[in-house]
Parts: structure tokens; C-alpha cells; sequence
């Protein structure tokens, strides 16, 4: 019999724990939540105070049933649930269920798994913080009521099997917001001119700057006409050369938005993989003869603080690494955010000793990538910042001015280790300008006009939204991968090269929510309700009274969409082919991956063929068929011959029309991440990227 019982959510973790708090100690899983709101009915009683209704979640009668036997043997229970409202939540449902004490000292919380850092929380128990419990709560039933209210009108006007939510909603209508730009957007033209300059034997590129001392953007082509007519010989003079010496300062430690964010620029990771792996990498992996071990800290976080103990391992190894003057002890310090809760640290290693590399052996390689990834990134944080020499040189002949600006790095700083991805791919790149003073004569070699238009904003990424919803204040860290998932799932976005497009089904449903329920889809709205609901957590307000203040005028919209919302009718498209089993016609259907062929005379003929889209090219293996675009289980593109099986011809590159040039070979578009690079699958030949 062991004195202690330990209730964890994973099996992962409890074997990590166990290990380290000895023979005394029994640690046991809940597999998460034992208690939940049923799934057929509300759960919340408006009329009555918003009582709950909890009732064990279907197949978790087991579990429960096995932990209040180990309870029951225990001299004491400790509810170890993960450090966020969440697990404290789990904690009281637990509670309730074992007939612990919510006041007596039974939650331990704990921000790594590590032996120290368990052996220290154990010695600190608390109460359950029914203020968190309380916030949890509040956004389970203020989720339920707009989920369970809106999504049966939708059944029942639009098509069954959709669901409204305040954050996807959300989400949504921001896609759908940005497509309308894009629609609406006219480009506009203008012009650059860039020149390339000679000074001895170095070669340099500058741009048009301007006229008579003035800025000056061209529009068209007789502007461009008009000031390369100004110019006056091949000479132009260096009128001023500016050196300036710039600090660039590392990136804060990840949070769970800026995580997601950077393992999508990065890693090409989508967030909810992002977050199984980082969850994998918290509860503990197995390291041979070391057992198993914590990597990271909690990966649920709004913080960039960390512990004075991390920064003192992080600087003790960039010292001894990489040099005294590569680490910048106390100096790195972030500003906190507005919306920051700050609970615990920011997501880093459990100790900076463990390199990448020595860890190979016993991650995946997707969790090496995100370790490495986090490693990195919280190294870098506590190194010194990077120097920068910047250049700046105006050149002109008569009234014109073109400027050239170079810089360099005079000392790396951080930057020798890890640099912060961008949404564009692009880095920035060292430039050389030769030494150019004041006076200097230099000749300009070869003058490049070039026309160019205005593009349109691009579609969100994963990594745009979920920037995006943190700094709009929608929704909190732990609901952004979920979120991207479920608006997915319901076919109100698709993602089309890693770009979201709202489908028509989309579109309809966030139109609906938007003149019905103005308030769901309202962005200061909802902002303001996560504020509220914070409040919450802060003991500033009783949850009843937020969630009652929504629901007077929610109730009202609900009441008005049940009479006015007029049914919609989603026509099927014809397909323009007749089906090959009973010879009706095909139409495009609408399904959880997009749209598919299906025959119109369902159900009496189930018949379904996905899309295929033909690219104009001849088969180059059987010289009969053509090559289509198709999708592959996991969804990713791929091409073959529409003659399959009897041809087998397939290739994930994308094939080019035209022959090799220097062997007649198959031509195909890679994706390079500074673009599309077309390539000879048969020798070397190769042409340059693309943007």
C-alpha cells in the first residue's frame, strides 16, 4: 500500500513523476477530464442561475472507478493536473469525484518535469484555486450556450452538421474578410530603377531615390522616361555617405502563439502537430540509462519570464560555448504584454546542457526539429545582441539621387546560433557597398528599369492567424490549434498552398452569424469577453454575472434569427459528366476535405470520384495519358497519369510543358523556400528561382 496518491492526466506523465517521487508515492493517470456537460443536452439551466449538470464522460467509468479504489487505500490524494485553468478544472472534477477536500492541501502544480522541480512543488500544496475553476467554467458555458444555440438553427436553415463557436466564428469571418479584399483589391502600377554601379573593380547596386533632394515614387513609364532623360553622362558624385553602427536584440523565449507561429515558418508544422509534439516533449521522453525526462517547460503559456536559475545555466553555457562576450546576463529582459496572464515562465528547455545533438538518438525526428527549435530559441535569447554596420550613400548627377545602403555584421551576437523566421521566407542578408567617401566619382554600368503592381494582401497562413488572434486579444494560447482544426473539419476553410480559403459554405454560415449575432463576430466584442472572462481568474467578479450579462442579449438575437433566418438552399453544381454506374448526372459535392464528385441520384447510387485537375502535359513515361493533380490520403498534392493503374507515371514535383534544354529530360517545379526552382529530374540543369 502506498501512502500517497498522485492523480496526473497522462500515462506519460505519471511514469515520469513516479520515478522521481519514490516507493512512497503512487502516481496514476485520468486520461484528462472524468467529468464533463452531456453530449445530448445543454447542461446550463438559464432559468436557473445557470446551474450545471456534470455527468461522467461516456467510457471513463473505469478509470474513475479504478482511482477511487487507489483513494480510498491512500492516506492522502494529490490532484497534479497541468499548471492552467484547464488542469485545475480537471483537479475540482476529480475532487468532486473522490470526495477530496477542495480546501485542504491537495493540488500540486509544477511548470517542468524534472526531479527538482516536483520534489520542490510537493513540498508547497495548495487548495483548489476555485477561481480559475470558476473561469474555466465560464468559458465551457459561454462556449455551450452559443455552440448548443446557434449550431441546431443552423442545422435547420442551412445544412446539418455545422457548428458556430465565439472564437472560430471568429476566425472565419477574418478569412472571409480578407478573401473580399483580395477580390476588391485593383492593383496599382508603378516603377523602380535600379542601377548597378562600378567604382574601381567593385561592383554595387543602388536605386532611384529621387529628384532635386525630394523622395519621389514613379507611376508609370513617362516618369521613368522623364528622369533618365535628366541624367547628364555616366558619372554620378557621392553626395553623402551615412555609417551608423545598429543593435539588433534576440527574440524572447517562445510562447504558445509565438511557438506555433515560428514551428509553421520554420518547421512547416502545422499548430495542433506543434502541440502534440511540445506536449510529447513536457511529459517526458525516455533517454536511456537516464529515464525518463521532462525536455520542456510547460508549453500552454502567455509569458516570456524566466527563472533566474534557467538564465544562470542558459549564460554558463553560451560562456563556456561561444565566449564571455557572446552572453548577456540580466540585459535581455521583455517587455510583458497587456494581455499576458504570466502564470508561469515562458516555454524553454528543463536544462540548457541538453544540446539537440545529444539527444538524437531518442526523439523523432519532428520532435528533435521542435526541440531543437525551442533549444535554440532560448539560447539565443540570453545572448548578447548582434552589431550591425550600416551604410547609407546617396549618389546623384544633376537633379537626380539614387541610394544605395549596404550593411554588415561586425559581431554576430545571437545571430550565430538562431535567427527569427518571417511569414515572406525572408531573412535579412549581410550587403556589401564598397568604401565610398564624400566626393567620390563612381560610373553606372547598366540601368534596369522595371514596372511592377501593387499586390493584393495575402491570405492568412496559419502562423498570420493565430498572430493575428493573439494581437486582436481572441481567444487565449491553448485555444488556437483547435480552433484552425474545427473550422477546417466543418468545411468553412480550406487550406490551398498553406493558405486559408473560406469555401461558399463558409461564407454563408459567417454572413448568418454576422446579421443575426453581430456580438459573436464582433471583434472588440469578443476581445472584451476574454477580458472578462480573465477577471474571472483574477477573483475581480463572479462568473454567474458575466455569463448572465451575455446571455440577456444573446437570448434576444436568438429569438429574432429563430423567426427571420430564412432557410438557405446550397445547390449542387453540375459536374458536367454523367455517372459511369447508373448514368445520372454528376454534381460537386461538399465534403470534409473540400469538394468531391458524387452522382445526383443518391442515395440510390453512392457512386463518388474525387476531382482530379488535368495540367496540359502528355504523360512522359507512356506518351498517351495526361498528367492530373490529385491529393494523396494525408492530403498532399501529388501528380500522375490519368491512365493509372495501366501507366504508374507520378512525381510530387509539379511537371513543366517544355523539355531539358540540354537533355530532352522531364522539367518540374520545386518548392525551394526562397520560391519555385524548376529542375531536370534526369541531369543537372537547373534555372533560377522563382518568387
Amino acid at each position: 500500500m502506498s501512502d500517497f496518491l498522485v492523480i496526473v492526466e497522462s500515462p506519460a506523465k505519471a511514469k515520469t513523476i513516479e520515478r522521481y517521487l519514490g516507493k512512497k508515492y503512487k502516481v496514476k493517470a485520468s486520461m484528462g477530464h472524468v467529468r464533463d456537460f452531456p453530449r445530448s443536452q445543454m447542461g446550463v439551466d438559464t432559468k436557473n442561475n445557470f446551474e450545471l449538470k456534470y455527468i461522467t464522460i461516456r467510457g471513463k467509468g473505469p478509470v474513475l472507478k479504478e482511482l477511487k479504489a487507489a483513494a480510498k487505500k491512500a492516506k492522502k490524494v494529490y490532484l497534479a493536473a497541468d499548471p492552467d485553468r484547464e488542469g485545475e478544472a480537471i483537479a475540482w472534477h476529480l475532487a468532486q469525484s473522490l470526495d477530496v477536500d477542495i480546501d485542504s492541501d491537495c493540488r500540486v502544480v509544477f511548470n517542468e518535469i524534472t526531479k527538482d522541480a516536483i520534489k520542490e512543488s510537493f513540498k508547497h500544496p495548495r487548495p483548489i484555486n476555485m477561481d480559475l475553476v470558476d473561469a474555466q467554467q465560464a468559458r465551457r458555458v459561454l462556449d455551450r450556450l452559443v455552440g448548443y444555440n446557434i449550431s441546431p438553427l443552423l442545422w435547420k436553415k442551412v445544412k446539418k452538421g455545422l457548428s458556430a463557436g465565439r472564437v472560430q466564428s471568429v476566425a472565419v469571418r477574418l478569412i472571409l474578410d480578407r478573401e473580399r479584399e483580395i477580390q476588391k483589391f485593383e492593383p496599382e502600377e508603378y516603377w523602380t530603377i535600379d542601377t548597378e554601379f562600378i567604382k574601381g573593380k567593385d561592383l554595387f547596386q543602388a536605386s532611384f531615390y529621387g529628384l532635386a533632394n525630394e523622395k519621389k515614387n514613379l507611376g508609370s513609364k513617362e516618369e521613368v522616361e522623364e528622369v533618365l532623360n535628366q541624367l547628364k553622362g555616366d558619372n554620378f558624385i557621392v553626395e553623402s555617405v551615412t555609417k551608423r553602427e545598429r543593435k539588433r536584440n534576440p527574440s524572447p523565449p517562445f510562447t504558445t502563439s509565438s511557438l506555433q507561429q515560428e514551428a509553421a515558418r520554420k518547421l512547416n508544422f502545422r499548430a495542433k502537430k506543434t502541440m502534440m509534439l511540445a506536449q510529447q516533449l513536457y511529459e517526458g521522453i525516455e533517454l536511456g540509462k537516464e529515464g525518463t525526462v521532462g525536455l520542456i517547460t510547460y508549453m500552454r503559456t502567455d509569458s516570456t519570464r524566466i527563472s533566474e536559475t534557467a538564465k544562470n545555466e542558459a549564460n554558463s553555457y553560451i560562456v563556456s560555448t561561444f565566449g564571455k562576450e557572446y552572453a548577456a546576463l540580466g540585459t535581455n529582459e521583455p517587455k510583458k504584454s497587456a494581455q499576458a496572464q504570466d502564470a508561469h515562465e515562458a516555454i524553454r528547455p528543463t536544462s540548457a546542457m541538453k544540446e539537440p545533438n545529444d539527444l538524437k538518438p531518442y526523439l523523432s525526428r519532428d520532435q528533435l526539429r521542435l526541440y531543437k527549435l525551442i533549444w535554440e530559441r532560448f539560447i539565443a535569447s540570453q545572448m548578447a545582441p548582434a552589431i550591425m554596420d550600416t551604410m547609407s550613400v546617396d549618389l546623384k548627377n544633376g537633379n537626380v539621387t539614387f541610394r544605395a545602403t549596404g550593411s554588415k555584421i561586425k559581431f554576430p551576437g545571437f545571430m550565430k546560433l538562431y535567427v527569427e523566421g518571417t511569414d515572406d521566407g525572408v531573412e535579412e542578408k549581410e550587403n556589401f557597398l564598397p568604401d565610398l567617401k564624400e566626393g567620390d566619382v563612381v560610373q553606372y554600368k547598366d540601368i534596369d528599369p522595371k514596372q511592377h503592381f501593387t499586390q493584393p494582401p495575402p491570405r492568412y497562413t496559419e502562423a498570420r492567424l493565430v498572430k493575428t488572434l493573439e494581437e486582436l486579444g481572441i481567444g487565449r494560447p491553448s485555444t488556437y490549434a483547435p480552433t484552425l482544426d474545427t473550422i477546417q473539419k466543418r468545411g468553412y476553410v480550406t487550406l490551398e498552398n498553406k493558405r486559408f480559403v473560406p469555401t461558399e459554405l463558409g461564407e454563408i454560415v459567417s454572413d448568418l452569424i454576422t446579421e443575426f449575432f453581430p456580438d459573436i463576430i464582433n471583434v472588440e466584442f469578443t476581445a472584451n469577453m476574454e477580458n472578462s472572462l480573465d477577471s474571472i481568474e483574477e477573483g475581480k467578479v463572479n462568473w454567474v454575472q458575466i455569463i448572465d450579462d451575455f446571455y440577456k442579449d444573446f437570448e434576444k438575437d436568438l429569438q429574432k434569427a429563430e423567426k427571420e433566418m430564412e432557410e438557405v438552399e446550397i445547390k449542387d453544381e453540375p459536374a458536367g459528366e454523367d455517372c459511369e454506374v447508373c448514368g445520372n448526372p454528376m454534381v460537386f459535392k461538399m465534403g470534409r476535405y473540400g469538394k468531391f464528385m458524387a452522382c445526383s441520384n443518391f442515395p440510390d447510387c453512392r457512386n463518388t470520384k474525387p476531382i482530379v485537375k488535368e495540367i496540359g502535359i502528355t504523360c512522359p513515361k507512356c506518351h498517351e495519358g495526361n498528367i492530373v493533380e490529385r491529393k494523396s490520403k494525408k492530403r498532399r498534392i501529388f501528380y500522375g497519369c490519368d491512365r493509372f493503374p495501366n501507366c504508374d507515371f507520378v512525381s510530387w514535383d509539379k511537371p513543366v510543358s517544355r523539355p531539358c534544354p540540354k537533355c530532352e529530360g522531364l522539367l518540374v517545379e520545386k518548392k525551394l523556400k526562397k520560391g519555385i526552382q524548376v529542375q531536370c529530374t534526369q541531369c543537372d540543369y537547373k534555372e533560377e528561382p522563382q518568387q
